[in-house]
This record gives C-alpha cells, structure tokens and sequence, in this order.
C-alpha cells in the first residue's frame, strides 16, 4: 500500500467508519483545529469547545486503536490554520504518496477539497462517509418530474426502503404513515420531566486557548460544568438515558414551549448526530429496540414523531441542500433586507417568547425546533429581516448546526427565502400560536389578546402588515387564499394601524 494521508473533519467522528477496521503503518489520518474553520462566521462558545473536545476525545479513541494520528490543537504552532497548508505540509514531510479524505456535508468544503486534490502531485480519492441514509443525490432523483417536493411522500419512501415501522411492503405500523396531530399538546406541569443528562465538565483549558488564539465568540458558558457530549461513550448514554426517560412522552410535547422547562422531552442528540459520533441507523435502531420491549407504556406517536424527524426531515434537507447548491446561499425571494434586531445577541427584549427563546440559545446553544422556526424565525421573518443575517446567527449559535442542515432549515423552511422549495407557504403566525403551545404569553408585559394598542402582542401586528407587504408574492399560493381573504376583508383603520406599528417595530426592535 501507498504511504497515505487520510484527512477527517470536525464532523466526521464516526468510530464505526470501514476506515478503522484495519491498522496499517502506511496510513496517516491527519486532523488540525484551525482558524479557517472557528472563523467562516461568529459561532456560539459552547460549540466550538464541544468540536474541540471531540475531535480530541476521537483522536484518542483512534490511537488506543493502534492508529496513527497527526493532531494540531488550534494553537500549536506548527498549525499554519489552513486545511490546504497542513495538508501539503504533512504530505511533504512524511513522504506521502496518495491522499483521501471522507465526502465533506458543506459545500464550500467540498470546493475547498477538490481545489486541494487538482494541485497535489500525488493521487487522491474521496470515500463516503457512511453515515446517512441517502446519497447526496437521492433526494432529487426521488422527486425528478414531481412538481413539488412534498417531505412526506419521500418519508414513506425511506420506511419502506429501510423497512421501519412497517407491517409488510405497504402497510405501516399503527395503521398511519404520520401522526403529526398527537404531537400537539401543551404542556402544563404533567407529566414531570425528567432533568436532562448532562455531563459537567471543567473545560478552562480549552477556553483559554480560544481566548489566546483570539477567536470570536458568541453566547455563554459554565466553563466549570460544561455539560454537552464530546465523546462516543458519552453520546452513547444520551440516548440511553433519551429512551429510557424521555422517549414515553417524547412525541406529545414536541411542539410544546414553557417558561419554567427548556428542554422538555428533546433528545438533545443533534449534536452527536451531525457530528457523527452516532450515526441516525443506530439512533432509530436503539430507540425502535425500546420501544418494542415496552409498547405497553409507549404510545406509537411517540417513536413515530422521533423517526420522522430523522429519516424524514434530516434526510430530506440534506438532500435539498445538495440539489440547490450553490445558488440556495442566496435565495432571497421575499427580498427581505432589514437588519436582524440587536436583542438577538443579548436577550434584552420586552417579549416573553423572544426574550426566552433567544436566551435559551445564548446561555445552552440550544432551543428546540419550534423555538426557533415559530418564534425566533417567525419574528425574523415578519420584520422582513435579510436571510443572510438570520442564516448566519443560526448558523453560528446553535452547536448543531452545521450547513447543510441550518441553511435548508433557516433560508427554506423558516425565512421562505427559497420560494417554496422546501415548504408550500411561510410558517408565519401571530401570537396565537405561540399562546397555543405554551406559556410565554402568561408572564408576558404584552396582551396576546389585544390586536391595537401599546400593550398589543407585536406578533399579532406584524403579522397582518406582512401579508400586506408580501400579497404579490401570495396571490398565487392557494394554502394562503384564506388568509388573503381576510385581509382584503379586514377594517382599513385596524390594517393601518397594523401597519403603522409595525413600522414602529421594525425600525426599533429594541424598544419592544
């Protein structure tokens, strides 16, 4: 065999990769922090020392493997902290003959990489990382000829394909494909909720090598009780302790928001997932294992909720995200261009759901899905804020959010930037919605209630001046036809003083 270097990535820590079933003393695996990566856009603290602490705890569990490992910690000074640098520096010096790194689930890297192999003098080759279900070009091949691209059809796809939850060929499990309307319900106090596992962590060494290096941050952190994890052994026991505790009541409280619980019934896998120290076979697979041997307690909403997030949506953004790279980057079919509020770095804001939502994002890097497209994405959306601008705040502060995900997430499904590429109208809403889910609204200084007036709920002010800015983008949606007909129905002094609020709003989000 060729001496070669083998590169992996921050988001590649897949133990279980055919790489690693044979040791060799011809193969190098290479891996390198770098400001290259911890620069492309402002990310929250908690992620950047949770890739670091991984990609470390992976290097490890490599050598005692028998493996061989090249590691550059972000501040060692043979780190020249370029990918292209390292890699032919390390080529040069160990007298490496061919090269191959693992199919990289960014686009700018997979450019990045490609540019790199086209100037090397040695041979070089991609290899699969073995972790999705899908190819990258599965997703378009499935909906080729379809007007629509309808998320479910291509679920019910992949759960026959992969035979999940399936009765034979045909039928599913339960009688259903979905059961997306048990995944509704608001939580009030009952059922107690388990705390969430966590790991506490010191991890001020870390920190002070991201301070000395100078790389910019945002959000907050525990640096003595970080609590994220950053090791196989330890993802392992997240989803141990998600089905054994959580998965029971996982599917009904989904949706649901509360002032007093953060994380609810959530898994918090996203970040083991889209790292790669857990492949999504294993999740589903672990989580259908538990829930077969205790099917008397677990509702079949509950698994179902959980599998659709992964071998429906998961699957189904990526594949979105390929297909429309790289023009999706600059979807702005809205032409929406304000600035993303201020309050979005500091939580200093007057409305409960925001002031909640954003907090939870700045002090754990996380919030669950409703957080962020019902109401930190719903707000964006309604003030008309530039994608580019929320693409990049929610790239940056949630750890799992890595491109291929948050962007067809954020620009597609939350800020309707694609033009109905992933969903068939916006998810926009007034307060409502949110008062429906949960209890944000109780403790807030604004009147969910109240459509006029300085005590009114803005969402619900925002709301009717964006289907009033946005109507020539709707004329044409029929899932927005009842909502343009209560427009044009609507008292023109209660429409002007929407839109006069809003204005308001929009050019001083702080003030609200």
């Amino acid at each position: 065999m060729k001496k070669t270097l083998r590169l992996i990535l921050g988001d590649q820590l897949n133990l279980n990769h055919s790489w690693f079933k044979n040791k060799s003393e011809d193969v190098i695996y290479f891996m390198t922090e770098s400001q290259e990566e911890t620069g492309y856009v402002k990310h929250h603290v908690q992620k950047v020392v949770a890739f670091f602490l991984s990609m470390r705890n992976f290097k490890r569990d490599l050598e005692s493997q028998g493996h061989r490992v090249i590691y550059f910690q972000i501040d060692d000074k043979v780190n020249r902290q370029s990918l292209s640098d390292n890699i032919n520096k390390i080529i040069e010096e160990e007298e490496i003959e061919h090269f191959e790194y693992l199919y990289p689930d960014e686009y700018r890297l997979d450019i990045n990489l490609k540019t790199i192999c086209n100037n090397l003098s040695i041979s070089s080759q991609a290899k699969d990382s073995e972790h999705f279900f899908t190819k990258r070009d599965d997703v378009e091949n499935f909906y080729k000829g379809k007007k629509e691209m309808t998320m479910e059809y291509f679920y019910r796809d992949m759960r026959k394909k992969h035979e999940i939850m399936m009765l034979n060929d045909k039928k599913p499990e339960g009688g259903q494909w979905n059961f997306d309307k048990s995944n509704r319900k608001k939580w009030t106090g009952k059922p107690p909720i388990p705390k969430f596992k966590g790991f506490d962590k010191n991890v001020e060494e870390v920190l002070k090598q991201i301070e000395t290096m100078g790389i910019k941050t945002m959000g907050r952190i525990d640096q003595e009780k970080f609590p994220w994890p950053t090791s196989r052994k330890e993802c392992l026991e997240v989803l141990d302790y998600f089905c054994t505790h959580l998965l029971i009541h996982f599917g009904d409280y989904e949706d649901a928001l509360h002032t007093d619980e953060k994380f609810l019934f959530h898994s918090r896998l996203s970040f083991a997932m889209n790292s790669k120290m857990l492949s999504p076979r294993e999740v589903i697979e672990t989580t259908l294992d538990y829930y077969y041997d205790h099917k008397e307690e677990i509702d079949i909403s509950q698994i179902e909720g959980f599998i659709r997030q992964i071998l429906g949506w998961r699957e189904f953004m990526r594949g979105v995200y390929w297909q429309e790279m790289p023009e999706y980057k600059s979807k702005n079919e809205l032409q929406n261009t304000n600035k993303l509020p201020d309050f979005y770095w500091t939580g200093d804001t007057k409305m409960n759901c925001l002031k909640h939502s954003v907090n939870q994002s700045l002090d754990d890097a996380y919030a669950h899905h409703i957080q962020r497209l019902m109401i930190l994405g719903n707000f964006a959306l309604l003030t008309m804020t530039d994608p580019d601008e929320v693409d990049a705040w929610y790239l940056g502060v949630y750890i799992d959010a890595i491109e291929w995900v948050e962007l067809t997430n954020t620009r597609g499904m939350s800020q309707f930037a694609d033009g109905g590429i992933v969903a068939t109208k916006p998810y926009v809403s007034s307060g409502s919605y949110i008062n429906k889910m949960g209890n944000y609204c109780k403790s807030c200084q604004y009147s969910v209630s109240k459509k006029e007036g300085e005590d009114a709920c803005p969402f619900n002010n925002l709301y009717w001046n964006f289907l009033h800015e946005k109507q020539e983008h709707f004329k044409n949606n029929h899932r927005m036809n009842m909502m343009m007909s209560l427009l044009k129905k609507m008292n023109k002094e209660t429409l002007g003083h929407h839109i006069s609020r809003s204005k308001e709003i929009i050019k001083n989000p702080s003030n609200f």
